[in-house]
């Protein structure tokens, strides 16, 4: 993934990790507001030596009570100095449990012990703390004295502070931790949009597709939430930015292997992903152009491009292959302009047998004779063979694919079921895609992001 990628993720699942984010610092305050206060209470112990008589003995005695000054540290939590503190004070606790409340540290090249004693109440905090560093004071006199020589011992623990009252807790830290809710928080949103963006197979725009192949994205389409309404929208609504996708696709189409004859099978992976109305606007918009056009109802399984054309479907190709009916019977004029229509005509019981006959093929070399583009309607390439057929000897197909809808592993399929017949893919076209959000961004060249366009035309 490159940065872009990264930014899109956080645009299109920014809802969710600013969500879990605040949920994180709720989490952290309620957890500081409903958490038992815990007070620590310390008291320091300073470690000397005796018997110095001059500046060389002292030096070496200060080396000495620094390197002992540890050992004295890690006494603290025994049961040799915790037991005499639980008898002194009278506590109704054992040794582990009281090795919970006691800890002990020694400052780098000092000497001096920090014995600190942590619990909900200050008072037995302090109270632990003092009375555990007087404990410690007398074991370790008790050991010195017994290694001695002289039975004195060379070394003298001294409690230098006694332990204060403490005013404030130190736990919890409220700040500290909302803000570990928060991090914590952000972290679980990036990873669940991290986790949604890699579990989301769905194509949502030209990179998605530019991964799969090296077909272009000839055109982008807005969706429109009126297109069953109006399927033929470059007719009923010519300025709007959904005729204007159709206008970009057909230059881009007309602009597509030049040297060669123009004439493509309309398909796609799945039934529902607007290859009909793309193949009935596209046509128009050819018409429009000036060129003499050709649409084909080549789905002659469920077919539609009669419904959307507003024609009679009655008879069509498959009466021109089976020889009922001529050619020029069955082609019907689409009003005054330049576009013809042949629909599907009767549902045959052996569709692929018929579109892969030889009378389709010469069929097709006499349309390319007559006509100057020639667009078939053909059903979808997963469920049937019927498109990649019709596609090995158009020569040219172009795949719509519905963003948003449409997943990788379908796209992959069609694009498989074109390869095994040697059928070349001219080009994709994206369906349905949003006008708004983050996947709407980068599509303005396909031409519906432009809508003030048509606006400021008018107002002109």
């Amino acid at each position: 993934m490159e940065l872009q990628d990264y930014l899109l993720v956080l645009r299109k699942n920014w809802l969710i990790i600013v969500l879990l984010t605040v949920l994180g610092a709720g989490a952290g305050v309620a957890y500081s507001l409903l958490a038992t206060p815990s007070y620590s209470a310390s008291s320091k112990v300073f470690v000397s030596t005796t018997g110095a008589d001059n500046a060389s003995e002292l030096q070496q005695g200060n080396s000495f009570t620094v390197q002992r000054v540890q050992t004295y540290a890690d006494l603290v939590r025994t049961a040799a100095v915790l037991q005499p503190t639980i008898e002194e004070l009278g506590l109704d606790v054992s040794a582990s449990g009281l090795r919970g409340m006691i800890s002990a540290s020694a400052p780098t090249n000092t000497s001096v012990i920090d014995v600190t004693a942590t619990n909900t109440d200050p008072v037995y905090a302090a109270s632990l703390a003092t009375g555990t560093a007087n404990a410690l004071i007398e074991v370790v006199e008790a050991i010195e004295t017994t290694d001695a020589a002289d039975g004195a011992s060379p070394v003298q623990l001294t409690l230098v502070q006694e332990a204060e009252i403490p005013q404030a807790p130190v736990s919890p830290n409220k700040p500290l931790n909302t803000a570990l809710g928060l991090l914590l928080g952000l972290a679980a949103g990036l990873a669940i949009a991290l986790l949604r963006h890699a579990l989301d197979t769905r194509i949502r725009g030209e990179r998605d597709l530019e991964l799969l192949a090296e077909t272009p994205v000839i055109g982008g389409i807005v969706f429109d939430p009126k297109a069953t309404e109006r399927p033929l929208v470059i007719h009923a609504d010519p300025r709007s930015p959904r005729a204007e996708s159709f206008r970009t696709l057909r230059t881009n189409l007309q602009f597509l292997d030049a040297g060669r004859e123009r004439s493509f099978v309309v398909t796609s992976a799945l039934p529902g992903e607007g290859k009909s109305t793309t193949a009935a606007n596209l046509a128009i918009s050819l018409s429009d152009a000036g060129a003499k056009v050709l649409l084909v109802g080549a789905d002659l399984r469920k077919p539609k491009m009669a419904e959307y054309m507003g024609i009679e479907g009655g008879v069509g190709l498959s009466d021109v292959l089976i020889g009922r009916m001529g050619l020029h019977d069955a082609v019907q004029r689409w009003g005054r302009t330049s576009l013809y229509l042949l629909p599907a005509g009767a549902i045959p019981p052996n569709p692929s047998e018929l579109l892969g006959s030889t009378a389709m093929s010469q069929l097709i070399e006499r349309l390319n004779d007559e006509f100057d583009v020639v667009l078939y309607d053909a059903p979808p390439l997963l469920p049937v063979t019927d498109a990649a057929v019709l596609s090995r000897l158009v020569g040219g197909s172009v795949v719509v694919v519905a963003a948003g809808k449409t997943r990788t592993h379908q796209v992959e399929g069609a694009l498989d079921a074109l390869a095994n017949v040697a059928a070349p893919v001219s080009g994709f076209v994206l369906t349905m895609l949003p006008t708004k959000g983050p996947d709407a961004y980068g599509y303005g060249r396909y031409g519906y992001a432009s809508s003030t366009y048509g606006e400021k035309a008018t107002k002109k």
